[in-house]
């Protein structure tokens, strides 16, 4: 699915390049395991080929998804579900693990409204940051853009 130099999302880390493909044995087992590099704090993590997509490693989103991304961010007629702050933190943190960037969207989205009516977490301060990372990182790759740009992009979607 992957090769050395190809750029991938894990859920819940981001962005990163797949360095090496190694084999390696394990209980006896060969495995193949993707050595994949997140760039965000450069922790380097294996994954096992064979069930690369069972965890949800995937590719960069293209050009018509990046609209579908940006769609979402500008969807204002959502409900905000009136639950207790960690109830809500624990909603969220489940979408940011999906590894869906529409998930992450939702999420980003969700939380800049929140902040519009009133004072966030500080968990949910944290997850509206890791969010927008997530997304800045991943449509910077997909648009080919500068990432300052994109975040002031994003950003001017919510004032």
């Amino acid at each position: 699915m992957f090769a050395a130099g190809d750029m991938a999302v894990y859920p819940a880390h981001g962005v990163g390049l797949i360095q090496t493909i190694e084999k390696q044995t394990i209980g006896g087992i060969d495995q193949s395991f993707y050595v994949m590099k997140i760039l965000d704090n450069d922790m380097t993590i294996m994954i096992p080929t064979a069930t690369s997509a069972n965890v949800g490693l995937r590719a960069i989103i293209s050009d018509d998804e990046v609209t579908k991304v940006i769609d979402i961010l500008k969807e204002r007629d959502v409900k905000v579900t009136a639950q207790t702050w960690n109830r809500r933190y624990r909603d969220y943190m489940d979408k940011i693990k999906t590894g869906s960037v529409f998930e992450v969207a939702v999420v980003l989205r969700d939380l800049f409204l929140l902040k519009e009516d009133k004072e966030l977490s500080y968990g949910e301060r944290k997850m509206l940051d890791t969010a927008k990372n997530l997304l800045v990182k991943e449509l910077s790759l997909a648009k080919q853009m500068d990432q300052d740009k994109v975040e002031r992009q994003i950003e001017k979607i919510f004032c």
